[in-house]
């Protein structure tokens, strides 16, 4: 026959396919038309019925749609039979959607785990209607390729579908059994807060915000296609905008996620059975949460106004105060100088000049100076460099003018702060006079004052200059790395990547917190303000120098203005860098909040050395290698250091031997050498002051410092090597500033014992800055968000807002640690204004 050649390789075939089948699933014999059975059902009804490969039950169900009334439709099913192979498949059939799944549900997690879920329900897409009412029909067919699979089928009427404002509601949900509402923004709310809470912290679960579109997507493996979404343990908070919905409404989805580890909970360990394969699905039992939702209205447009008229205000406020400040002072120096030239002038009675006594002028004098206990100075301390005035009988206080005259008649190259190469025959005799000055037991600033002034204020210069070549280099790519960071978290809508405060976090056009990056305007503010200070410093010192006056000649600390430059450009720098950060501040650029910190730091402890270390503080170079060294450890600890012992052994030894050299380096004023020979040098210092002769230390000041200094950094050392503390930036950050506080303590010590005092201007910076800095750290530590955790685990720290209902906790740190900073630069800026008059080799160094 013709058709017998072609039949037989299609027997064949088939016969083929038969034994290839896997040997778990049935043989069944061929068969014929299947059996549609269709049945009218209603709501609130539970189903028990079956299904085969021959089967398709389909159920017909009718439902009034109203208008203004938005019900919620849940099909839930329940699979009796186990046929993991064979799952039973539903389709919900509506007008505008249609919505499939099979039980068991199987959801995939980690490294490809399966999970099975033999429970589901899914609320179905309400669709829109125009009508007042209308009458609106969907189908349920179920289906298998099982020989028979028992199940239950139930279609309810969800109740509080619509959430309303302000108003509490509590729901179960499960991986299999996600939840979803409808909120619609009532008339003049243009923003919400969607809150939802729950008293366990797993399982982890994920809230989703996505438009009115079917279909809703709200699975593990999809909820995060559209929309916006975070990860949650017991918190989370998403700001919704009317002007991102164009129905003005939108869908609150909750999943239950199918493991813990996104929320940073343990993946679970299940044992297989022992005829089990590793790719069958794992039953989870009851992973169930409950939940509580609350939206409630944001803040207005009027609050955004305010907030940032009142952020103005306050700092504004600092200018204001300055200008007042300065008036005043300008009077008061003008009232002093027409109280001078009068009493200068000669009397009509007697034709003498009148004198003014100190305590007329606001000043107390000196029966003498005195350094602590050395009495009225050492005849070392101005052994080889003093002249007439160097005498010790000269009274401490505001020096008159005339007292001044053969000071001011003297040349330039004979003067105490001066210095020239000519004045030696080579190279060695000048390393020879500096072994000489610096070695003194006693030294006066004027021994370490001797380089030329404008070769020391280049120096200086250089600090200004190179820290605004690096902010220029910095800021560049950090403001461009922020930008793509909130673009992603626009464009993907994962709130998990950025480590806001999200119960206050309040976004302003394509920014998601606008009030952290607002928060940040008074390190700007403040520091153009001290700049502008600073400037104002050196022009009148400049038209000082010009008019020969001898004060600024001969007396008071050297006037070096190029760090207090830097210290002001890296306060607005680091204003803008945290508010960089703040745009989404995250684990991968938390180094753009901390940098310039570091550099304030080291800053303020080189102006606070150079104040009676003109000629041997570090050079801009140096200083800044050294700080750029302290941020590349801030990041290898931040990145390697968390539970790693290697580093920090090898990160305690590197600060134990660099708290040393340095201490080595200020004891001896620089007048060592690190060479092959250092040890035998240290043996035979030993020796002699301590074996052949039990004697003290040479500078007992130097000494207590710097073992107070090593016991603390020791101590650090310490502490980091035994608790090795998660934040390692803050760690890194919290041993400069107690060696900044140790320093200036010292300093202000030190300033007390030799008789100086302290005048009410910087007295008052001393005392408003240091409550101030209380307050700000109190409000530092709140701890409103951690990048250290999981972005779900962050959210647990979330706070409502404390301030005009827009400024978080950390908010209050940035204000009050900007004016802080602003404060800390003042007392370093005024702190030694009573010595402006007293020569400088009547001034010790400490």
């Amino acid at each position: 026959m013709p058709g017998t050649g072609a039949a037989a390789p299609a027997w064949a075939l088939l016969a083929w396919a038969l034994l290839a089948l896997p040997p778990g699933l049935p043989l069944r014999p061929p068969r014929g038309p299947r059996r549609v059975a269709e049945k009218e059902a209603a709501f609130n009804t539970t189903y028990a019925d079956w299904v085969d490969a021959d089967l398709l039950n389909i159920y017909a169900f009718n439902h009034s749609v109203r208008r203004n009334r938005t019900e919620g439709v849940r099909v839930s099913v329940n699979v009796l039979s186990d046929h993991k192979d064979l799952p039973v498949l539903f389709v919900v059939r509506q007008q505008e959607a249609v919505v499939s799944f099979q039980v068991p549900l199987i959801l995939r997690g980690l490294y490809q785990r399966k999970y099975a879920y033999q429970e589901v329900s899914r609320t179905l897409c309400q669709p829109q209607t125009k009508a007042e009412v209308e009458t609106q029909h969907f189908y349920v067919d179920v289906s298998t390729l099982s020989l028979n699979a028992s199940y239950q089928l139930r279609v309810t009427r969800v109740e509080n579908f619509v959430l309303r404002t302000n108003e509490r509601f509590s729901f179960n949900a499960t991986a299999a059994q996600p939840q979803y509402f409808k909120y619609e923004f009532p008339e003049g709310v243009d923003s919400v807060i969607v809150k939802v809470t729950s008293a366990m912290a797993f399982p982890c679960s994920v809230i989703s915000i996505q438009d009115i579109l079917c279909p809703v997507y709200d699975l593990d493996n999809n909820v995060a296609f559209i929309g916006m979404y975070q990860t949650m343990t017991k918190k989370a908070a998403i700001t919704v905008q009317k002007k991102d919905f164009p129905s003005n409404s939108f869908y609150v989805v909750v999943v239950v996620k199918t493991e813990d580890e996104a929320c940073g909970g343990a993946l679970p360990y299940y044992p297989l059975s022992k005829n089990a394969s590793p790719d069958d699905p794992v039953d989870q039992h009851n992973r169930q949460k409950m939940l509580e939702v609350l939206v409630s209205p944001a803040i207005t447009s009027e609050a955004y106004v305010s907030s940032v008229l009142f952020c103005l205000g306050i700092f504004l406020s600092f200018y204001v105060l300055t200008l007042l400040i300065a008036c005043w002072e300008s009077c008061r120096q003008q009232k002093r100088k027409g109280l001078l030239a009068a009493m200068d002038s000669p009397s009509l009675d007697t034709g003498h000049a009148r004198s003014i006594p100190d305590s007329f002028l606001g000043h107390s004098p000196y029966d003498s100076y005195g350094y602590g206990s050395f009495g009225n100075g050492s005849s070392g301390s101005t052994e080889g460099v003093t002249d007439s005035l160097g005498s010790a009988e000269v009274p401490y206080g505001y020096v008159g003018e005339r007292s001044l005259e053969n000071v001011a008649g003297r040349p330039r190259l004979d003067s105490l702060s001066s210095v020239e190469e000519d004045d030696y025959d080579t190279l060695a005799d000048i390393d020879y006079d500096k072994n000489v000055i610096r070695t003194k037991q006693y030294l006066c600033v004027a021994d370490l004052a001797r380089k030329d002034k404008r070769v020391l204020r280049k120096k200086y210069q250089i600090y200004f200059w190179n820290i605004a070549t690096i902010a220029v280099f910095y800021a560049l790519p950090v403001i461009q790395l922020v930008i793509t960071y909130q673009t992603v978290v626009n464009v993907t809508g994962n709130q998990d990547i950025c480590y806001y405060n999200f119960l206050c976090a309040h976004p302003l056009g394509n920014l998601s917190a606008f009030n952290n990056i607002l928060s940040n305007l008074g390190y700007v503010l403040l520091g153009l303000l001290f700049l502008l200070i600073i400037l104002q410093r050196e022009i009148n010192y400049n038209r000082a120098l010009l008019r020969n006056d001898a004060r600024a000649l001969e007396c008071g600390i050297p006037k070096h203005f190029g760090l207090f430059y830097a210290m002001g450009t890296a306060l607005m720098m680091e204003g803008l860098l945290s508010a960089c950060y703040h745009v989404c501040p995250n684990y991968t650029n938390f180094q753009f909040d901390t940098s310039f910190m570091y550099m304030i730091a080291g800053l303020c402890m080189l102006k606070l050395y150079q104040k009676r270390h003109p000629d041997i503080n570090a050079s801009a170079y140096s200083a800044y290698a050294c700080l750029a060294l302290v941020i590349f450890f801030s990041v290898v600890g931040v990145v390697f250091g968390k539970g790693n012992t290697a580093f920090w052994i090898v990160f305690s030894v590197i600060h134990i031997v660099a708290t040393l050299l340095l201490s080595t380096q200020l004891y001896y004023m620089g007048r060592w050498k690190l060479d092959s020979g250092i040890l035998r040098r240290i043996l035979h210092v030993l020796y002699t002051d301590c074996v052949r002769q039990c004697s003290g230390p040479m500078y007992v000041d130097r000494m207590v410092l710097l073992v107070m200094g090593n016991i603390i950094n020791w101590s650090l050392a310490a502490y980091g090597l035994i608790v090795r503390p998660n934040d390692f930036a803050s760690y890194l950050l919290a041993i400069g500033i107690c060696n900044l506080l140790l320093y200036f303590a010292f300093y202000i010590i030190m300033k007390l014992r030799s008789g100086e005092r302290i005048k009410l201007i910087p007295l008052l910076c001393i005392v408003g800055t240091s409550v101030v800095w209380g307050f700000a750290l109190f409000f530092f530590f709140q701890g409103l968000s951690t990048w250290q955790k999981t972005p779900a685990e962050s959210r647990e720290h979330n706070r409502d807002c404390i301030l005009l209902d827009f400024f978080d906790d950390h908010d209050i740190w940035h204000f009050l640690s900007s004016i802080a900073m602003f404060g800390s630069f003042l007392v370093l800026l005024t702190l030694d204004d009573d010595l402006d008059c007293v020569q400088r080799d009547k001034i010790y160094v400490f």
